[in-house]
């Protein structure tokens, strides 16, 4: 038949959406820290868009994982997470300052509070109410209240932090090498999507700024 051997055309790769740094810089501080589970909650939300973690790794982490905080006593450098990614697969990203504080707070004063009266102990870094290990499906609901907060009127959900992460370290100069290893990508080709994104934005500051653009 003549038509055998004709395919319909790929489609292309979809851009992950990312939000400007204002709108995400907006959603972290909607989050109130006058009580422990908003300290938690901070934290949460600042450590996915400071690592770029995937958010079953995040609710995976225990105390142990993160080095270098200074409520550990040991602040001699940046502090550090070792994520368990896609088949067990180790890494180690840095904790930049905005998210080691808020991790620092809900360590001192947050995660004990909580943990005041439980009888059984977990070594989960981020907890629920009742003590035990905070959920996928609570940690979604944390970013839901937080951007209701913040009026973000776009669909935000813990993988949106971890493109923002991406887009924006790519748009601040960042190799795509370094972007690779940090999101714990097995190729380099599933990291260069967010390259696409880059030059998109690129393209309309160049537009809207170069007097031979159009």
């Amino acid at each position: 038949h003549p038509a055998r051997d004709v395919h319909p055309p790929k489609p292309g790769d979809r851009l992950p959406k990312a939000l400007p740094v204002e709108q995400v810089t907006a959603l972290l501080e909607a989050v109130p820290v006058d009580t422990p589970a908003g300290l938690r909650d901070r934290a949460l939300l600042e450590f996915l868009y400071g690592t770029g973690a995937r958010i079953s790794e995040v609710v995976g982490l225990d105390v142990d994982d993160v080095v270098g905080l200074a409520q550990t006593g040991d602040d001699g450098g940046q502090p550090v997470v070792r994520l368990f990614g896609k088949g067990s697969k180790e890494r180690v990203v840095p904790i930049g300052s905005y998210a080691a504080a808020a991790l620092d707070a809900w360590l001192v004063r947050g995660r004990p509070t909580i943990m005041t009266g439980v009888t059984r102990s977990t070594p989960a870094l981020f907890v629920n109410a009742r003590g035990g290990r905070l959920s996928r499906q609570s940690a979604w609901a944390v970013l839901k209240r937080a951007a209701e907060r913040a009026g973000l009127e776009a669909d935000v959900s813990p993988h949106t932090l971890r493109h923002c992460f991406a887009t924006h370290l790519l748009a601040g100069g960042a190799d795509v090498r370094v972007v690779q290893e940090l999101l714990g990508h097995a190729s380099v080709t599933t990291t260069q999507v967010y390259t696409l994104v880059t030059v998109d934005s690129l393209r309309e500051v160049y537009s809207a700024a170069h007097p031979r653009a159009r």
